[in-house]
């Protein structure tokens, strides 16, 4: 397992229990409440013990400090690079949980002030309800650092409107708050002076009923219209672009609308794009398309295949060089192999896909009475970790 980067006195995740309602805070302001396994464990614990209680009605989960989340702990994963398969627990913990906040029973509240990005944003997106501010920004970046969009959003992104997943994920263009309510990746808007406000009386309510809830929220809710310049209205450019079968194609239309006047806005995400690891655009347009025609359970399971193939360096040792380049030397220049889009092998992209045994894909349970089981540690994984003892 990775490394955890906090105090062993700190409490990265708390759990409240005030009447009906439970409250998780995410307790790592300095690292921007990034997920480590130890995070990814409680949350797993609350949820599965509060959905379990009749008492429990409301689940509220929020940040502290200036983020909400800023996604996985990615030194966390450069940390364990070295043996093979030491992130391997926390990853099938994760896109197990992430299921089951999807299907979770009990009514959520996500209040998100701040960085929601990645795997974080996995913590907010697909709550009953998700609060937005004017400070929420939300992003999928990971394809920039040879990763691939995960934590379902292969799935979620893949079913936004048009070819606007495709724009988010290959690009990494950041969402705000009334975008995210006006694309349907939250619910509400808030001004942040309100939040407060805003949770006390949530708490008041002491209810899980979401019509009581919504109301609630509506108090302090605005209607919302998105900037002139956004990206949502350039949604026929997108189109027009990120329609297109490869990498390569969406590169070059995008080239093309870029020459026409009043485009000046797709400068920066044609940078973006050319900066980003060959390998991993081409494994997260992939993903994409095929979270089109995939349950959510089977774009987890896809997910789960893709990170493990791409933590073990299957085809290509991008993300490690990624994260090298972005958190550890900060040097912002990756050396990606290969380097260029032309040079990555389509045969080798297959490989990553491929299945694994039966035993060996994420469990996710099939029935609703089975619905907490396939948990990592009844797991094909668990099960030879304690053999090699």
């Amino acid at each position: 397992m990775g490394q955890e980067g906090v105090k062993r006195d700190e409490q990265v995740v708390l759990g409240e229990e005030i009447g009906n309602i439970r409250v998780i805070t995410l307790n790592r302001p300095r690292q921007l409440n990034v997920i480590s396994s130890k995070v990814v464990s409680l949350l797993a614990e609350y949820l599965e013990k509060w959905e379990k209680d009749d008492k429990a009605e409301l689940v509220i989960i929020k940040g502290v400090g200036r983020a909400f989340s800023a996604g996985g702990d990615l030194k966390m994963f450069y940390d364990g690079r070295e043996p093979r398969d030491s992130c391997l627990e926390v990853v099938y913990r994760m896109y197990w949980l992430c299921y089951h906040i999807h299907s979770y029973k009990k009514t959520q509240v996500a209040l998100v002030h701040g960085i929601s990005m990645g795997g974080g944003a996995s913590l907010m997106v697909p709550m009953k309800f998700s609060v937005v501010t004017e400070k929420t920004v939300f992003a999928t970046p990971e394809a920039t650092i040879g990763f691939h969009t995960d934590c379902g959003f292969s799935y979620m992104l893949s079913h936004l409107p048009g070819h606007l997943g495709e724009f988010i994920a290959l690009t990494g263009a950041r969402l705000n708050g009334k975008e995210l309510v006006t694309v349907g990746l939250a619910t509400h808007y808030v001004p942040s002076e309100k939040m407060p406000e805003l949770e006390k009386r949530l708490m008041c309510l002491n209810s899980g009923d979401r019509n009581a809830i919504k109301s609630a929220i509506e108090e302090f809710s605005l209607d919302v219209k998105v900037d002139e310049d956004s990206v949502l209205n350039k949604q026929s450019t997108i189109n027009e672009c990120f329609s297109k079968d490869s990498v390569e194609e969406i590169i070059k239309s995008f080239e093309t609308e870029a020459r026409k006047e009043g485009n000046a806005w797709i400068g920066p995400m044609l940078k973006s794009l050319k900066r980003s690891s060959p390998t991993g655009l081409k494994i997260t347009l992939r993903s994409i398309r095929e979270g089109r025609n995939q349950t959510l359970a089977e774009s987890l399971k896809k997910e789960f295949r893709l990170t493990m193939n791409i933590l073990r360096t299957t085809i290509s040792n991008d993300v490690y060089e990624g994260i090298r380049a972005l958190t550890i030397d900060k040097d912002n220049a990756p050396k990606w192999d290969p380097p260029t889009l032309d040079k990555v092998n389509g045969e080798k992209v297959d490989i990553v896909f491929q299945p694994f045994k039966e035993e060996l894909e994420l469990q996710i349970p099939e029935k609703e009475e089975c619905r907490w089981d396939g948990k990592y540690e009844h797991s094909a994984y668990a099960q030879v970790t304690e053999e090699a003892k």
